[in-house]
């Protein structure tokens, strides 16, 4: 199979050993690469790398006319650990449902959907498809209660004191057990030294890999299956005894007292603690391709332990694949500290396109943290990706940004559906924050940005201006929102000296012939080249450094009288926003 031509980048380095391990291990069969994610919560921005990982690579594989699956295993039969804080339709009595599978837990009031597990998930199977991204996703709650794993459940237990030599070897720091596993005595995880912030910490608890489970010892020994209760179907269970021979398994519950015994051939009421199942799974699946987060990093973390149960276990070899860094948020204060949740794929797509988010996990190495902007940020990353567009447009982008871009605007699949006519995210937001929605004024301001190309329908502008719009109604507080004058500041206009006053006869008389946005952008700061004797075209290298102070304080000016405030959007668009009647009369001319 030929080489894929983009071979500058991370992906395309990563398919290349994802490949040749592929056909060592299982020549002629699809490559397998794995997520795993876990429905306890919100599926954030952080989880999402989890994804995205494997999916490029995947996708680079495809590209390359290799078949492959990608699995994303959704960890919906791990218990219910916690309640999260600032889900709507969730309160304290929740609590109630701590120890039960995700799948048994109700959904928030006023979910369609039928479980917390199928609740949190769908929201994220959403913005998958809205990403391109195919996958092949395995429940886990099926696999463990259809007995899809019980040849290996039964092999476990047979092999348990190896596991627990093994385990063993990581348990010289000794944990008091893992916040919502009562009893665990497996080791806690470390986490990197570098400090992160409250969301990056969520993000780490936000899989399944981050509860570290290894199983619990008791007076009958060690037992790396955990049932749940009959009785209230918790996970609070302690193995009292077991029988190689027979499979019959007795256990207790410490939360309500029920006791039963069970024949584990039989049973499908439990499953194997993380540190074993996961390596079972690798096994089961034959993943040549994983990667992991830092919660990994340790010894004695899940990733590490695994890969040795993997092999002297069930026979099977460890997935290659990298350790992922955090992903940080800018902005979204509202959604993050004061509600103690972090955005999650749906919420970043509700203001930037598909394209966008992909792209920022695209051009970063999976060992590269980066910020995701919720703030004025998203402005100037959207400045940078149109101008790599119109890079790889001309054929001017560096290789390695050709490959981001190219992964960003298609799958192996095809090509996303991407906005008709890009106007700048800037210009769109201002309109959007003006005109606070009103369909016939934006059509009108962003008709008339080009006059030789008018835009004639928003429908060319979409779904960038929904994105756009978006942003300013949910992200930019309301002490930030911009409000036009409805009467002119007469006080100010009095105040003003005659350099003042020719100033704003100098812009009303240059309206009508330079109603565009680049026309007016030339316009508002040629004004201060002219007062002051240049040509009103006369570039930087011409003129003193007093035209920039002079340039300041006549945009301080128009601001005022336009808005009330020293600040606003960029005048131009400002200007064709609130129109030449309206402008001439603020104006006082």
């Amino acid at each position: 199979m030929a080489q894929s031509t983009e071979t500058t980048d991370w992906v395309s380095r990563f398919a290349d050993e994802v490949i040749e391990e592929s056909e060592r291990r299982a020549p002629g069969k699809p490559v397998v690469v794995a997520s795993g994610l876990s429905p306890s919560g919100p599926i954030h921005l952080g989880n999402l790398r989890e994804v995205m990982t494997p999916h490029l690579v995947a996708d680079e594989v495809r590209r390359r006319g290799y078949e492959v699956r990608h699995l994303i295993s959704w960890d919906d039969y791990d218990r219910y650990r916690k309640v999260p804080n600032g889900v709507e339709g969730v309160d304290a009595s929740w609590a109630e449902h701590i120890g039960r599978p995700l799948t048994a837990v109700p959904a928030p009031k006023g979910s369609p959907h039928p479980s917390w597990a199928e609740h949190f998930r769908a929201a994220m199977v959403d913005a998958l498809a809205e990403l391109g991204v195919e996958f092949d996703g395995i429940s886990q709650t099926e696999q463990y209660t259809l007995g899809v794993y019980r040849e290996q459940i039964l092999h476990a237990m047979k092999h348990r004191g190896e596991i627990d030599a093994i385990l063993d070897q990581y348990r010289t720091k000794k944990a008091p057990g893992n916040p919502g596993s009562p009893g665990n005595p497996g080791k806690k995880p470390q986490q990197s030294q570098k400090p992160v912030d409250e969301a990056e910490v969520e993000a780490a608890e936000g899989s399944g890999a981050a509860a570290e489970d290894d199983g619990s010892s008791g007076s009958a020994g060690y037992f790396p299956y955990k049932p749940f209760c009959g009785g209230c179907g918790k996970d609070l269970t302690t193995v009292t005894a077991y029988d190689d021979d027979t499979t019959e398994l007795t256990y207790t519950c410490t939360a309500c007292g029920f006791s039963e015994t069970v024949l584990l051939s039989e049973f499908n009421r439990g499953k194997l603690v993380w540190k074993v199942d996961w390596p079972m799974r690798w096994a089961y699946e034959g993943v040549v391709f994983e990667p992991s987060g830092v919660d990994h990093s340790s010894p004695g973390s899940s990733f590490q332990v695994g890969g040795q149960i993997v092999g002297s276990i069930f026979g099977g070899k460890q997935p290659i694949g990298p350790m992922y860094a955090f992903v940080g948020i800018s902005g979204m204060a509202k959604m993050s500290s004061s509600k103690g949740g972090v955005p999650t794929p749906g919420d970043a797509l509700k203001i930037m396109e598909p394209q966008i988010l992909r792209w920022l996990y695209a051009r970063r190495r999976p060992n590269q943290s980066f910020k995701i902007a919720f703030d004025q940020e998203i402005q100037r990353l959207y400045d940078e990706w149109d101008k790599l567009d119109a890079k790889v447009a001309d054929g001017s982008a560096l290789p390695a940004d050709v490959a981001a871009h190219s992964r960003a605007v298609r799958t192996a699949g095809g090509e996303l559906p991407r906005t008709a006519r890009a106007l700048p995210y800037r210009t769109l937001a201002s309109v959007a924050d003006i005109t606070a929605g009103a369909e016939d004024q934006t059509l009108r301001i962003l008709g008339e940005l080009d006059p030789a190309d008018p835009l004639l329908s928003l429908d060319e502008a979409r779904p960038r201006l929904d994105k756009a719009e978006a942003w300013i109604n949910t992200q930019v507080p309301a002490d930030q929102r911009t409000i036009v004058r409805q009467e002119p500041d007469t006080e100010l206009i009095k105040s003003l000296d005659e350099q003042g006053r020719q100033s704003l006869r100098l812009l009303v008389d240059g309206l009508a012939d330079n109603w565009s946005l680049d026309g007016l952008s030339d316009l508002v700061y040629g004004v201060p080249k002219v007062q002051a004797g240049f040509p009103a075209d006369a570039t930087p290298k011409e003129l003193p450094a007093e035209i920039k102070v002079a340039q300041r304080t006549f945009f301080a000016l128009l601001y005022h009288l336009l808005v009330g405030r020293d600040t606003g959007p960029r005048l131009p668009t400002l200007l064709l926003a609130v129109g030449q009647e309206r402008v001439r009369a603020l104006l006082g001319e």
